[in-house]
């Protein structure tokens, strides 16, 4: 049996005819050449996150996991929104000496 089980034609000539006609690839798993699907996909989720911390009032730093795990986390123990209610100041703001 030369075809996958989902085939509707069931009429290829190879396993591997068969999966191109239907069109399955792999997901960027080409890394010497900066293809990586987990990267991908790490950075999809860090970019999910910011965006659901945005959508809750709070402005992390960066887009970066850290960075929106601690302004989350700020916000939580502050009860208001990091970056739009309060933020941290920078090293030496306000300082006068």
């Amino acid at each position: 049996m030369a075809c996958r089980e989902g085939c509707k034609t069931k009429s290829h000539s190879s396993y591997h005819e068969c999966l191109r006609d239907a069109g399955t690839s792999t997901y960027l798993a080409s890394p010497s050449r900066g293809l990586d699907g987990t990267v991908q996909k790490d950075w999809d989720r860090e970019l999910s996150m910011y965006r659901d911390a945005r959508r809750q009032g709070v402005q992390p730093d960066s887009t970066k996991r850290p960075a929106i795990e601690r302004a989350m986390k700020m916000s939580e123990q502050a009860g208001a929104a990091y970056g739009r209610d309060f933020s941290m100041a920078s090293p030496g703001e306000g300082w006068n000496g």
